[in-house]
């Protein structure tokens, strides 16, 4: 395992969040358009949920910012993580709730849901940052792809958001190479 369990699982948030955009989604399509869009996304997300237009609005320019910061290079993805803490005035603590057992957690359970987010996004990152991994925060190497995705491989050469890009890339490179003999 390259980073913490809890690292992990709010990194692969990000990359499930990110990738609702029209130009990453497996629909082609926004997926995150609707409460019911927002909801699904969130079944395990606990804390305060408002489940009206303004906390979707929010999120969707949360998700925008973080498709941003994901593409930064690590000295201004700290720029950047710093900010978001700084502007939601995050203080660290550790809790346990819902069976989980202790850890931190950066804003009270109350805060909008979309400061949640970017602050547990931001202490997710800061692990990224100080381990000097932030090259394993990739986009797609597809042409019509823009998902992004942790390469959390051994070796760090995964190229592509999902096997479905991989392959269809793969196969265009073989009929390719295929007319190019004919």
């Amino acid at each position: 395992m390259l980073f913490a369990p809890d690292t992990e699982e709010a990194l692969q948030f990000i990359v499930d969040l990110a990738n609702t955009t029209a130009t990453a989604s497996r629909s082609g399509a926004d997926e995150l358009t609707t409460l019911a869009e927002l909801d699904a996304l969130l079944l395990t997300y606990s804390g305060r949920k408002d489940r009206d237009q303004a906390e979707l609005r929010a999120v969707r320019e949360t998700r925008d910012l973080l498709r941003a910061v994901w593409t930064l290079d690590r000295d201004d993805a700290v720029e950047a993580v710093n900010r978001m803490l700084r502007e939601a005035r995050a203080v660290p603590y550790l809790t346990r709730h819902d069976g989980s057992d202790w850890h931190i957690h950066a804003t009270e359970p109350d805060a909008p849901l979309a400061e949640r987010i970017r602050v547990e996004a931001a202490m997710a990152l800061i692990d990224v940052i100080r381990m000097d991994e932030t090259g394993r925060l990739r986009v797609c190497d597809a042409d019509d792809c823009d998902g992004l995705f942790i390469d959390l491989s051994r070796n760090g050469s995964r190229r592509f958001c999902s096997v479905r890009c991989g392959n269809r890339v793969n196969m265009t490179a073989f009929r390719a190479r295929k007319a190019e003999k004919q």
